[in-house]
């Protein structure tokens, strides 16, 4: 498909399946490839416009001397049957099935995550577990209301005792900010599917872990890590006529106030424009506000602008040395360390590490994009992270033979006190475009997984195709039916934030 320098059209909106005015999707993530993908096998044209130079999103695999890491490891895990039959039909037998191994490391040692009582209770003491043991009663008994911070909601569930063991530090490390600071709605959101009764479920009677949703014992995994997931999705877009263009950064939105007319991208010394019928975007809320042409009203400009992100690094450390450690990943709950969590991706795919005796190490840290951690030359971040695994006994530095690093900013949308508000506004400010559909994590500022993000592009596709959903609403982690045909389980009870 091609499209001429400066094409205006004379009318927006019209028909989607009219390829001289195509539906134009914002992000080559999950939920922007998800989304082309579903109109593609309905017949409808798009061009799928992204910034960076690969596809993915988070959910890309970067390749460095052949070693294939993630930023962050992906599970292929869920409950919404379209979503997995997706992954299947694009990856076929690439989709691995894999067993779940990760740990907490918290003051020098290890807890198994999922908990296990015996583990629990040497690795605490007795002294320790009697007190978690009183700090829950005691919470059960007077509760913190109301419940206002992440701090509040789990507290009244588990405890202070086991809320600073194994929640305060690793959740203040990975967003910067206080546990006061987080609303409580992203406990709900994050932690729903774990209760006290649950964990002790696990422990003590020895049920499956995968009985609660997030403790999952198995996932699906492609043998090249995510990013064949959306290479391959890409490639088979591409030969269908609907363009993936990356290194396309969208500089306008045009707009007449209740339509998009056109989407300009940066083509160097002039603009390239391309004329729409539909706008899809999984691009952050607050470049998408600031992008709008003529702009947003002041209070919506000023609402975005108050929307925070946390960013993130990735170090990946290449091992002269297999069989490091069992796990997939662990979590590093120690404030000793400023790393948080640690992936080993051979045990993800073997696939993933292409020297026999090799092993590939990811160790991602949480910071804000541009301070001192962000900043940190690329040499200093490799000498951090090789002192920090040497430091943990997970590896020695002397086996550390290379590495390299990848920094993803506005990785996760930031659920402070005032993000709900400022939401709002933006929701009904965008409420007004008929044909724009905003999907995904950062499109939404919802930190969904994977899945969700890709079901938000489903549902977005079929109210282009005349249905109704509201896709503000998506749950990442409510209790939901399989089948699309029941896709309002999937959403909150409230359908308005």
């Amino acid at each position: 498909m091609e499209f001429s320098k400066n094409m205006v059209p004379s009318e927006a909106g019209g028909n989607v399946k009219n390829r001289e005015r195509p539906a134009i999707i914002i992000g080559a993530g999950p939920a922007g490839l998800t989304a082309a993908w579903e109109l593609q096998k309905a017949g409808c044209p798009s061009v799928v416009l992204e910034k960076d130079r690969v596809v993915g999103g988070l959910a890309r695999t970067v390749c460095f001397e052949g070693y294939r890491f993630d930023i962050g490891g992906h599970r292929f895990f869920t409950k919404v049957d379209a979503v997995n039959r997706m992954w299947h039909e694009i990856l076929g037998i690439d989709l691995l099935r894999r067993s779940r191994l990760s740990r907490i490391y918290f003051k020098g040692k290890y807890f198994n995550y999922p908990l296990k009582f015996l583990n629990v209770l040497f690795g605490l003491g007795l002294k320790h577990s009697s007190l978690a043991t009183l700090s829950c009663i005691r919470a059960k008994a007077r509760p913190r209301l109301p419940e206002v911070s992440m701090e509040d909601w789990v507290i009244n569930r588990f405890g202070r005792v086991l809320y600073e063991t194994f929640f305060k530090t690793y959740t203040e490390k990975v967003w910067g900010i206080a546990c006061t600071e987080i609303r409580a709605d992203w406990a709900e959101q994050r932690i729903r599917g774990v209760s006290l009764s649950s964990l002790i479920a696990t422990m003590l009677l020895f049920r499956r872990g995968d009985q609660i949703k997030t403790l999952t014992t198995s996932f699906y995994y492609p043998k090249l890590g995510p990013g064949q997931m959306w290479e391959n999705v890409r490639s088979r877009l591409a030969a269908a006529g609907n363009p993936v263009l990356t290194g396309a950064e969208v500089t306008s939105i045009t707009h007449n106030g209740h339509l998009i007319t056109e989407v300009a991208i940066n083509g160097g010394e002039e603009s390239e424009r391309f004329p729409v019928s539909q706008v899809i975007s999984s691009m952050p809320l607050r470049e998408l506000i600031s992008k709008l042409n003529p702009p947003a009203p002041s209070k919506v400009l000023e609402a975005a602008l108050d929307l925070r992100y946390r960013d993130f690094l990735t170090v990946a450390l290449i091992v002269n040395k297999a069989h490091l450690f069992a796990d997939n990943w662990i979590y590093i709950h120690d404030p000793s360390v400023k790393v948080g969590r640690i992936q080993n991706f051979g045990n993800w795919s073997s696939d993933m590490v292409p020297v026999a005796g090799h092993s590939c190490l990811g160790l991602e840290y949480f910071c804000f994009e541009n301070d001192d951690l962000w900043s940190m030359d690329d040499c200093d971040l490799l000498a951090l992270a090789s002192r920090e695994v040497s430091v943990l006994g997970l590896a020695p530095m002397a086996a550390i033979v290379g590495g390299t690093v990848v920094r993803m900013p506005k990785a996760y949308p930031v659920y402070d006190a005032v993000y709900r508000s400022k939401l709002r506004i933006i929701r009904d400010y965008l409420d007004c475009f008929s044909n724009l559909h905003p999907i995904g994590r950062n499109g939404l500022h919802k930190y969904n997984n994977q899945d969700h993000s890709m079901f938000t592009a489903m549902l977005a596709v079929r109210n282009i195709l005349g249905e109704e959903h509201d896709i503000w609403a998506v749950n990442s982690d409510c209790e939901y039916h399989e089948e699309m045909d029941e896709a309002s389980d999937m959403v909150d009870s409230e359908s308005r934030i």
